[in-house]
């Protein structure tokens, strides 16, 4: 790395790189007059520096020539010197989105991830305008759930509606729709793509979004498909945490529940792993515990975990304490296991009094008994706004998969 006063050059011959910038910075460069107030988007970090706050550009006389995807062209043996470095929006309005579906967290980055925060700001303020907004007027969102919900369902199609678009909805597809005849998903998706510009579906077998979103020519958001991922959720977990806790960074969350089929716990820890000095405390049932893979992946970020049979040790740590439902559903016929599991870790007053007074406590809902009632009154209880957010995300991901930015 070169020091804070230079760059330093691509290492190839002939090359064409870009500065390592961050995508959420604007560049201002000398010498370069049609430059100004370009944005960087998806630039390779090909030739990097560790400060830019007091660096110069100096390319030459020849103007330089933007590439397609936004990056700065850096030929081998040019030295490339900065001016300032500007927050702003790296991504330009009206530009496409980069994902054709939402199917799981991997798919985002943090600066994507503080975009689409910033158009869900946006989205409550829509919200909030008793107007409303008409920017998706004409479009039409098909719900496929397979599976029973009532906010993940509702949240998204009142999304849509408030932003002038329309609902066509099937509840309960697996009883009540062609696939209780024996039709296909890949045959459903083709069907119901001809009717909807697109598809929010739910169903009880891990990678059915896939699937489905490999079959249609319009965008698939996955909203929970069995034990695998519910990615929707996620981002408005995490948005949460920002809005409430101030900071995503530096951050120590508990997972409490069921961490083994918990669809949510798995795309939150996903999510967190995007961001510095995070540690994740897994308190579960051993029935129920988080599974080896999320461990491997969070390992493999850099990212501190650690298992802990004491909630209210590791309540007193956290500034998260994300608790869920033991899944009865997920049990099939070992109703002893789900009997065994149920009822071990739960949110009451006890664990209030432990915990932090910034700390907050988070559920995906619905809940049973896992969070007694007289939590609710507390202002650390954020598992109605937590509910909430998720209108203002999902405003958010369908204007961007159907507009773009």
């Amino acid at each position: 790395m070169a020091a804070p006063s230079s760059l330093n050059m691509c290492a190839s011959s002939g090359a064409v790189g870009a500065c390592n910038v961050s995508k959420s910075q604007k560049v201002l460069m000398s010498g370069c007059p049609g430059l100004f107030g370009k944005k960087l988007v998806n630039s390779m970090p090909i030739c990097s520096s560790a400060d830019f706050t007091r660096l110069r550009c100096s390319f030459g006389a020849k103007p330089l020539k933007w590439e397609s995807n936004g990056e700065v062209p850096v030929k081998f043996g040019v030295p490339c010197h900065v001016v300032g470095v500007k927050n702003t929006n790296f991504f330009s309005v009206g530009q496409k989105f980069q994902l054709d579906d939402v199917l799981e967290a991997q798919q985002f980055d943090r600066e994507t991830l503080s975009a689409i925060f910033e158009v869900a700001r946006e989205m409550e303020r829509v919200e909030k305008n008793s107007v409303g907004s008409q920017i998706l007027k004409g479009y039409l969102m098909a719900t496929l759930f397979y599976e029973p919900s009532t906010r993940t369902r509702l949240s998204f199609e009142s999304a849509m509606k408030r932003l002038g678009g329309e609902v066509l909805t099937t509840e309960n597809a697996r009883e009540f729709s062609s696939a209780a005849k024996g039709e296909t998903l890949e045959d459903t998706i083709r069907t119901v793509e001809g009717y909807a510009d697109i598809i929010v579906m739910r169903h009880f077998e891990s990678g059915a979004a896939r699937r489905a979103a490999e079959t249609a020519g319009i965008p698939v958001i996955n909203a929970g498909d069995g034990p695998g991922q519910h990615p929707t959720q996620a981002l408005l977990d995490v948005y949460t945490i920002e809005r409430e806790v101030g900071k995503l960074d530096g951050i120590s969350v508990a997972l409490v529940g069921d961490l083994a089929y918990g669809r949510t716990v798995r795309s939150l820890a996903y999510l967190l792993a995007k961001y510095n000095d995070v540690k994740i405390y897994f308190v579960a049932p051993d029935v129920v515990r988080m599974k080896d893979d999320i461990k491997e992946y969070l390992t493999s970020k850099n990212i501190q975990w650690e298992e802990s049979a004491d909630l209210m040790e590791v309540a007193s740590k956290c500034d998260v304490v994300y608790q869920t439902r033991i899944q009865r559903e997920r049990f099939g016929e070992r109703i002893d296991l789900y009997e065994e599991a149920r009822g071990k870790y739960i949110v009451n007053r006890n664990v209030l009094n432990v915990m932090q007074k910034h700390a907050v406590v988070m559920h995906p809902l619905p809940r049973l008994d896992e969070i007694t009632v007289d939590v609710d009154q507390d202002p650390r209880a954020a598992y109605f706004r937590q509910a909430k957010n998720g209108l203002y995300i999902r405003m958010a991901l369908l204007k961007l998969l159907l507009l773009g930015w």
